[in-house]
């Protein structure tokens, strides 16, 4: 017969409950791309920066109105995709390289959960820039108008969009290949996806393709929206929707986890 005496504990191995230990390595994840000197770069610096030099210098006709209420949904769009998309295939693609996904899918913290965690650690810094980049925004004017619904519909399907597309690069491609693969996407979506040029100084025939892209349809979403006041933007979602949803569901299918 076991008899406790008081003032005493019994251990009780396990793991913890699920959503803690989602909790808890969603908080780890924020904080190390937080404390990445690069990445910090790459998610708030440089938004940050084409924000106030566009908006302040004429460089670029973006067309009637403030340059800041163009410029504007176009830096929120680059934000979620540097997040999204570059940070999070970079990183992703060292910790498998250096076998952290591995040894973490070993594990009680499923694999799904895992990947939730990393979800919840871009929403979050996410959130921090969207924050950042109002604030910096409306000290140079700009005057938002639309639906926040919509709004917050754009930025949650090109979240997802743009995860599942970092996601698939970072578990098909080596570490280097995503690195530089990853930055020269950032690059070129930046200069042909809408977010400083306006996509009517392209041709047409360019603007048919280029609009198909996510950052060409979150970036004129929430134009759309933000500037010009509209309703739902239908065909912006659609897009948006469609490469979350190949964009996961191909993560999901070809992701190696060494």
């Amino acid at each position: 017969m076991t008899t406790t005496v008081p003032g005493t504990y019994t251990p009780r191995p396990g793991a913890a409950p699920l959503p803690r230990m989602i909790a808890a390595q969603a908080a780890l994840e924020t904080k190390m791309l937080l404390r990445n000197g690069e990445q910090l770069l790459l998610t708030v610096v440089i938004p940050t920066l084409l924000l106030v030099l566009f908006s302040s210098v004429d460089i670029v006709d973006t067309g009637k109105g403030k340059s800041v209420d163009f410029l504007t949904p176009g830096i929120l769009a680059l934000a979620v995709m540097s997040t999204a998309f570059t940070g999070q295939a970079i990183a992703t693609g060292f910790e498998r390289r250096y076998g952290v996904l591995k040894r973490l899918a070993s594990s009680p913290l499923p694999r799904w959960g895992l990947m939730t965690a990393k979800t919840a650690s871009v929403l979050v810094t996410e959130i921090l820039q969207i924050v950042l980049l109002t604030v910096i925004a409306f000290a140079l004017g700009w005057s938002p108008h639309g639906n926040p619904f919509a709004v917050f519909l754009l930025l949650i399907l090109g979240t997802a969009a743009f995860s599942g597309l970092g996601l698939l690069m970072a578990g098909t491609l080596k570490a280097e290949a995503t690195l530089a693969a990853a930055n020269l996407v950032f690059l070129l979506l930046l200069v042909g996806g809408g977010v400083i040029v306006p996509m009517d100084k392209y041709p047409s025939g360019v603007q048919d393709v280029l609009g198909l892209l996510p950052i060409s349809a979150l970036s004129d979403g929430l134009r759309d929206v933000l500037q010009h006041g509209a309703g739902m933007p239908w065909g912006d979602l659609g897009i948006l929707g469609v490469w979350a949803v190949v964009g996961l569901a191909a993560a999901g299918k070809f992701f190696r986890w060494e």
